[in-house]
């Protein structure tokens, strides 16, 4: 039996893949930066580039788990992440089964892959909320040790709630969404519009982050704004699904106290009610690695599926909301698994 898969994380910022043993040891990873382009073919070549690089020296390989920003069509096996304009229905399953063809291949957020990633440590309670500050702000979550996708696929985005119906409009068409206060770009511009420069190079989050922990007042105040609308997110979210912990990483994240000790202080002071004010808030363990980490756990967890259900070829295209897939037949209910398709 191969013993290795290989795991393919997706956002605005990188591109990043990896080979993960059985264990969900890293054994060889490479990243790229997300191209900045309206060509989907660019944004491919890239992705396809960076995922060669670590697959083709490896020969046993078995599977393949992808981590993408989101929306994503776990069964149609493509993406439209509001981060990258180049890819609309972008078919990213078939573009990456070319470098691992014939094997196993199963496709979820990137806020699932990295709460995965992060549950499968250890520590935390039945429900854990991840979130991934970036260049947006997605979500996944784990119930019950499962990732819990949803319908859909896209369960726990929490970067799409609305915590300001009259708030600014978000680049998913909506307005007032938490993706619109908190993602590095929102807090750039937020912090532009109200006299913000950087002190020196690019007016990026890593410049803000820097003038903050500098003691810059607006730069302060656009880390507070943002900790404020994930706040609200995820007082909402504690309500509705009985949270017991938040994981949040991303590459805003790596601020460190500068967004996680408002975002606590705002929790604290927005939850009410004794149940929503028990979830605890905790830095990401993984840090870059848990989305790779998670979507290699998929991957693993999709083969000892179909090893269970060796034969059976209901198993082989399953929705996360167990109904028939469009190529598949009617699947028994796995309600918080990943859809899973092989390659031709």
């Amino acid at each position: 039996m191969r013993t290795h898969v290989l795991a393919v994380d997706v956002g605005g910022t990188k591109l990043a893949a990896g080979v993960v043993d059985a264990g969900r040891a890293i054994v060889s990873r490479a990243e790229v930066p997300t191209p900045v382009s309206d060509d989907p073919a660019a944004v491919t070549a890239a992705l396809v580039d960076v995922a060669r690089r670590v697959a083709d020296p490896v020969r046993d390989i078995a599977a393949l788990g992808i981590g993408s920003a989101g929306p994503v069509d776990p069964i149609a096996g493509t993406v439209s992440p509001v981060n990258i304009p180049a890819w609309h229905e972008f078919p990213i399953l078939a573009a990456l089964e070319e470098v691992v063809p014939g094997r196993p291949a199963v496709l979820a957020g990137d806020g699932h892959c990295m709460a995965l990633g992060e549950h499968r440590l250890g520590g935390y309670g039945a429900a854990m909320l991840g979130i991934v500050v970036s260049t947006g702000v997605g979500g996944g979550l784990v119930v019950d040790g499962r990732a819990y996708l949803g319908a859909s696929g896209n369960a726990g985005h929490i970067g799409h709630t609305v915590v300001d119906v009259n708030g600014p409009p978000c680049g998913c068409g909506g307005h007032g969404c938490v993706e619109a206060f908190a993602s590095g770009p929102a807090m750039v511009r937020w912090a532009s519009a109200h006299g913000w420069s950087p002190a020196s190079g690019a007016a990026d989050a890593r410049a803000l982050a820097c003038d903050a922990r500098s003691g810059h007042a607006i730069a302060g105040r656009a880390f507070r704004r943002a900790a404020g609308a994930l706040a609200a997110g995820i007082v909402s979210a504690a309500a509705l699904v009985d949270l017991d912990d938040v994981v949040v990483g991303g590459g805003v994240a790596r601020a460190g106290d500068l967004l996680l000790a408002p975002l606590r202080s705002a929790v604290s002071e927005r939850a009410g009610l004794p149940f929503v004010r028990r979830v605890r808030i905790h830095a990401s363990r993984l840090g870059r690695d848990a989305g790779l980490i998670g979507a290699a756990a998929l991957a693993l967890d999709a083969l000892a599926t179909r090893d269970r259900h060796a034969g059976d070829d209901r198993h082989e295209y399953d929705r996360p909301d167990g109904r028939a897939s469009r190529r598949g037949t009617r699947a028994e209910p796995e309600p918080s698994s990943a859809g899973v398709r092989r390659s031709a």
